[in-house]
């Protein structure tokens, strides 16, 4: 009889669905319209001593990439390093000691797109200002 309950309860539980109010689950394996451009994601890293070329490049960039409708984050102005050398005026080293400081400043700005490849090749055919630096990183998602 126990048996018999048991094999009751089995038949009942394998009947009955469990039911959400949520809606079916889209299935996400499915093609979409994009399937055959794969889309990477890309950072492109800008360097310059000079910072009105460099936001000049950056805006050309981004003014683009938003007329191709990608999705563009940046740029992330990075923090400015400045290389410092300090010396002696003085070449023999006898006299007053009178320094000289001299700086260099560097400027570095990331933007981040997610784009087909072909389009980054256009987008980066823009005329660059001299003195600015143009690195192109692709990582697949």
């Amino acid at each position: 009889a126990d048996l018999k309950k048991g094999a009751v309860l089995i038949h009942q539980t394998q009947n009955t669905t469990m039911s959400s109010g949520y809606p079916p689950k889209k299935d996400l394996g499915a093609p979409g319209p994009e399937a055959d451009t794969k889309v990477h994601r890309i950072r492109i890293t800008l360097t310059s001593r000079n910072v009105k070329n460099l936001e000049k490049v950056c805006a050309d960039l981004k003014k683009g990439a938003t007329e191709k409708k990608l999705k563009v984050s940046g740029p992330v102005r990075l923090p400015t390093k400045r290389l410092t050398i300090t010396t002696r005026k003085a070449p023999s080293g006898e006299g007053t000691n009178t320094w000289d400081r001299f700086e260099m400043r560097i400027h570095k700005r990331l933007i981040d797109l997610h784009s087909p490849a072909e389009i980054v090749k256009q987008i980066t055919s823009i005329s660059i200002e001299p003195g600015v630096e143009v690195e192109v990183t692709v990582a697949d998602q």
